[in-house]
């Protein structure tokens, strides 16, 4: 009987999860599919630190830069791309071995959580709907909008962060699409996968992170970070630019910061996103924990799954 086990590596940002991913990518002869919700997008190519082309040549990668800003993408589209992945892999390997292994890597929490647990069926919004939203906020304002979703949706109203615009806005087009509340899509049942999931958590020493994060904004300013950042000016307001390194650098074109200032609010930011991820994946009791420099360690634990 064929067995398919989906191997997920993550931690934190700028950890070491791609250069060790690639090594367990190029040791099972097998792609990565990535876990790294703004890697998709072909435009932020330096902000998201995106596998390298020379990465890419060592092992091939699903959802890096398939994807323009431009596009409508969300976890459950992703969810649904990534189970179809693991389903072609699992018939193709049926003729060759006892074990299919997957690989996905990234520190997406979001694309992780809807790949191993599912996500709520939450209905993919109509093209009018989200313009008339997108209208609405800009000339009503958010606190109008927050008053019609308490109206529409009072327990959802109760819980959703109401500085957010986005996801104010995201839960009243889904009440104006179905006539029906947002909190009555949010089941947050766990789905049953067809293949057993192992969870592998990579971290360091938090000084030592916080340096590998100093260090990976300088070598991206380095490499045309802000270029990268004129040049998606423009489109600034398209969601996937909601972004850590974007975000500052748009706010020192505005005038508002120094460039000094812009850089040095990227690495603050970056490092409060880590310890974000940190937390959510520590919640995780089915997480094993390893340094990034463990990779013998990791095999070892790996092939008592296979």
């Amino acid at each position: 009987m064929v067995h398919s086990t989906l191997i997920v590596i993550t931690g934190p940002t700028a950890v070491g999860k791609t250069a060790l991913t690639i090594e367990l990518a190029r040791h099972y002869g097998i792609p990565v599919i990535n876990a790294d919700s703004r890697q998709i997008y072909r435009e932020l190519k330096i902000g998201t630190a995106a596998p390298t082309d020379e990465q890419l040549q060592q092992a091939h990668h699903y959802f890096v830069g398939t994807k323009s800003i431009h596009d409508y993408y969300n976890a459950s589209m992703y969810e649904q791309e990534v189970l179809d992945i693991i389903t072609s892999q699992t018939t193709q390997n049926t003729q060759n071995a006892t074990n299919t292994i997957h690989l996905l890597a990234g520190g997406s929490m979001m694309y992780i959580d809807a790949v191993c647990n599912g996500i709520d069926d939450i209905p993919t919004v109509r093209d009018d709907i989200r313009e008339e939203m997108k209208r609405r906020y800009q000339e009503e304002g958010l606190e109008a909008l927050c008053a019609d979703l308490q109206r529409l949706d009072p327990e959802h109203y109760a819980i959703v962060d109401r500085q957010n615009y986005r996801r104010v806005i995201h839960a009243l087009e889904i009440c104006y699409q179905t006539g029906r509340t947002y909190t009555s899509f949010r089941t947050q049942a766990k789905k049953e996968r067809p293949f057993r999931i192992v969870k592998i958590g990579i971290n360091c020493e938090r000084d030592l992170l916080y340096n590998k994060i100093n260090a990976r904004v300088d070598e991206m300013m380095e490499h045309g970070l802000l270029d990268e950042a004129e040049g998606l000016y423009e489109f600034r307001h398209q969601n996937a630019l909601n972004t850590v390194g974007y975000k500052e650098l748009f706010d020192y074109i505005d005038g508002r910061w120094s460039l000094d200032e812009a850089v040095e609010r990227i690495k603050g930011n970056t490092r409060r996103y880590a310890r974000k991820q940190l937390t959510w994946f520590k919640r995780d009791e089915q997480m094993r924990w390893f340094r990034p420099d463990q990779k013998d360690e990791i095999l070892k634990y790996i092939a008592q799954y296979e």
